[in-house]
C-alpha cells in the first residue's frame, strides 16, 4: 500500500487544503457520475456507487498523491457499446453485465501488474490515444443528441445515426429542446462570471429545481427519475455463462485503454509536483479500483484528467483528498439522493457533451501530418476506425496498427555506412560530407536488434551494398545496435554471411559485445578461430587490427595477425 506510508506521515498544515480540494473534486465529480450512469445505461446512483469504494482503494494501493479515479467518459464509452447489444434491452442484465465487465477489467488489470506490464503505458501511443478520444467523444456527443433534443435512436451506430438525422429531425421534442437551452446557457454564463465554480453542479442544481418548481415533467420531459438512497446490497451476477465469454477481450482492451489515459494524467501531475509514479503498483491499484466498483455494483474507472486537475488548482496534497470526497459522496447516497430524481436528462446531456468537447483536439491530430505523417496516419485511422466500426474494434484495430508500425521499424530499419572524419573519429557518411570511406574496409551499422524476422533482410541488405563497392576486402558490423539477444536464427544468418564473404575474399569483423559474441558464437557453432569470424571490442580496434593485418601481409607476417588471441593488446605488441 504505497499510498498508506504518506497517510501515515501526514502533516497537519495540509488539512485545510486538502478539505478545500475534496469538496471542489465533489462539485465535478457529483455531476460528471450522475452523467456517466446515464451512459453507461445504469441508474444514476451507479454513477455513485463508483466512486467511493475505488477512490478509497486508489488511495491506498496508487503511488499518485494528486490522482482521482473515477468514472471516465471512454471507459463509459467502451462499457456501453459492449454491453447493450448483449443486454437486449434487460435494465438488470444490463446492469449486471456492466458490473462483470468491470469486475474483468480489475482481474485483467491485477494479471498486468503481477507479470510487471507497466511498461504497456507506452504501448498505446500518444497518436493512437489522440485519434481513440477524438473517435469517443464525437460519439458521445451524436449518442447525447437524443436526450438534448428529446427523441430515441433507433439504430447503435454512429454512421446510421448520422444518416438517419433527417427523419430524426421531426421528432424533436421543444420543451426538452428549451430545457437544454437553459442549461447550456447556464454552464456558459458560469464560466464567464464565475469560472471558480463548478458550472456542471449548477446547471444540475438549477435544471432540477426548475423541473421541480414548475412542474415540468407534465411536458413529458424526461428526468432521472427516482433513486434508491443507501449502499449498494451485493448480488451476485446471474446470466448465460456464454455471455461473460463475450466480455473477455473487451475487458482487456478496457484494461489497456484505462491504464494508459491513467498512466499520462498521473506522469503529467507527478512530474509537475516533482515525484515519481510506479507503472506497475499503478496497474494493481487501477485493478483494485475496478475490482471495489463491481463489488459495489458500480462500473469501470479510471484516472480522471478533470478532477485531478481540480484537486492539483486547489492545492490538494495527499490522497486524504480521495478519501474526504468518498466520505462526501457517500453521505450524498445515503441521505440526499431525493433531489437528484428531478435532475432532466437533457441537462446530463448537455454536461456529457461539454465534457466530450474537452476531448476533442482535431487541430493537434492535424498538425501530426506535418510533424510525423506516420503519426498521423495511425491518429486518423484510429479516428476512423472508432467512427465507422464502433469503439472497441477501433481500439483493437488502433493496436494492431501500432503493432505493426512497430514491426516494420524493427523489420526495415534505418541504416549506415561509417566512414573517418578529418579528426579519424568514426561517423556516419552522409550528404554533409563531413566523414570519407575507409578503403578497403566497408563499416555498416544496422540500427535495429536482430532477429529471427529481420535476419535475412539485413543480409541482403548488406550484400547489396558491398555489391555497389569496389575493392572491399574487410567487412566490419557495428554490433553494438544489433546483436542484442542470442537468437539462433541470426547466428546462423551470420554463419552464412561469413562463408559468401569468404568466397568474395572479403574478411568478415564483427565490432562490440566482445564477451557475449564469443560466448553466442560458441554456443550456436560458428567458427571465430582461424579463418572464421573475427570479434574486436570495438570499432577503432577493429580498424586498428586491420590496418596491423594489412601491414603483417605486406610483410609476409598475416598468419601471426589472422588468429583470433584472447588479448588482443599482446598481438599488437608482438607485431609492434
Amino acid at each position: 500500500m504505497p499510498g498508506l506510508e504518506g497517510l501515515l506521515n501526514y502533516q497537519r498544515q495540509w488539512f485545510r487544503d486538502d478539505i478545500r480540494a475534496a469538496l471542489s473534486v465533489v462539485a465535478v465529480a457529483l455531476p460528471v457520475a450522475i452523467a456517466y450512469a446515464q451512459l453507461t445505461g445504469v441508474n444514476a446512483v451507479v454513477g455513485l456507487y463508483s466512486c467511493i469504494l475505488p477512490m478509497l482503494v486508489y488511495a491506498l494501493f496508487g503511488t499518485s498523491r494528486q490522482l482521482i479515479v473515477g468514472p471516465d467518459a471512454a471507459t463509459c464509452a467502451v462499457i456501453a457499446a459492449v454491453v447493450t447489444p448483449l443486454a437486449a434491452g434487460d435494465p438488470v442484465k444490463h446492469w449486471q453485465l456492466v458490473m462483470t465487465m468491470t469486475g474483468m477489467t480489475g482481474i485483467w488489470c491485477l494479471l498486468a501488474s503481477r507479470f510487471k506490464l507497466g511498461v504497456l503505458a507506452d504501448f498505446l501511443s500518444k497518436p493512437i490515444l489522440m485519434g481513440l478520444l477524438n473517435g469517443v467523444a464525437i460519439t458521445i456527443i451524436v449518442g447525447q443528441f437524443s436526450k438534448v433534443f428529446g427523441f430515441k435512436f433507433e439504430h447503435p451506430y454512429l454512421i446510421e445515426r448520422l444518416a438517419d438525422l433527417p427523419r430524426y429531425i421531426t421528432q424533436f421534442h421543444r420543451p426538452t429542446i428549451l430545457i437544454s437551452l437553459v442549461a447550456l446557457f447556464v454552464f456558459l454564463l458560469i464560466k464567464r462570471f464565475r469560472p471558480q465554480w463548478p458550472a456542471a453542479l449548477a446547471v444540475m442544481i438549477i435544471s432540477a429545481f426548475a423541473v421541480w418548481f414548475f412542474n415540468l415533467g407534465t411536458f413529458e420531459i424526461k428526468t432521472v427519475g427516482a433513486i434508491q438512497s443507501g449502499l449498494p446490497i451485493f448480488q451476485t451476477p446471474a446470466f448465460d455463462l456464454g455471455i461473460a465469454r463475450e466480455l473477455v477481450m473487451p475487458a482487456l482492451n478496457l484494461a489497456m485503454v484505462s491504464f494508459v489515459s491513467m498512466m499520462l494524467t498521473a506522469r503529467s501531475f507527478a512530474a509537475k509536483n516533482g515525484y515519481d509514479i510506479d507503472a506497475d503498483k499503478e496497474f494493481m491499484a487501477l485493478g483494485l479500483a475496478n475490482i471495489a466498483s463491481a463489488f459495489s455494483q458500480g462500473f469501470a474507472v479510471s484516472g480522471a484528467d478533470s478532477r485531478t486537475a481540480v484537486n492539483d488548482a486547489n492545492g490538494g496534497k495527499t490522497q486524504w483528498v480521495s478519501i474526504i470526497a468518498a466520505l462526501l459522496i457517500t453521505l450524498i447516497a445515503l441521505f440526499l439522493t431525493a433531489p437528484l430524481q428531478y435532475i432532466p436528462s437533457a441537462a446530463l446531456g448537455i454536461v456529457l457533451v461539454i465534457a466530450s468537447l474537452s476531448l476533442i483536439d482535431l487541430k493537434a491530430l492535424w498538425q501530426l501530418r506535418k510533424r510525423d505523417n506516420s503519426a498521423f496516419f495511425l491518429a486518423f485511422t484510429t479516428l476512423l476506425a472508432v467512427l465507422f466500426i464502433g469503439v472497441i474494434p477501433g481500439i483493437t484495430l488502433a493496436v494492431l496498427l501500432g503493432l505493426f508500425q512497430f514491426l516494420r521499424v524493427v523489420m526495415r530499419p534505418t541504416e549506415q555506412v561509417l566512414g573517418l572524419d578529418h579528426k579519424g573519429v568514426i561517423r556516419s557518411i552522409d550528404s554533409a560530407k563531413k566523414a570519407i570511406p575507409i578503403h578497403g574496409v566497408f563499416i555498416y551499422r544496422f540500427n535495429s536488434p536482430l532477429t529471427y524476422f529481420n535476419a535475412l533482410y539485413f543480409k541482403r541488405q548488406l550484400l547489396r551494398k558491398i555489391a555497389a563497392e569496389e575493392g572491399v576486402e574487410c567487412l566490419i558490423i557495428d554490433a553494438v545496435p544489433c546483436f542484442t539477444h542470442l537468437d539462433l536464427s541470426v547466428m546462423a544468418m551470420l554463419a552464412d554471411l561469413h562463408i559468401i564473404l569468404k568466397k568474395l575474399g572479403i574478411r568478415l569483423v564483427v565490432a562490440g559485445r566482445k564477451r557475449q559474441m564469443l560466448k553466442w558464437c560458441e554456443l550456436a557453432s560458428v567458427s571465430t578461430t582461424d579463418g572464421g569470424v573475427l570479434i574486436r571490442s570495438d570499432l577503432y580496434l577493429a580498424l586498428k587490427m586491420n590496418q596491423i593485418y594489412k601491414q603483417a601481409l605486406a610483410e609476409g607476417l598475416a598468419p601471426l595477425v589472422h588468429k583470433q588471441p584472447n588479448n588482443e593488446d599482446v598481438l599488437i605488441h608482438s607485431h609492434l
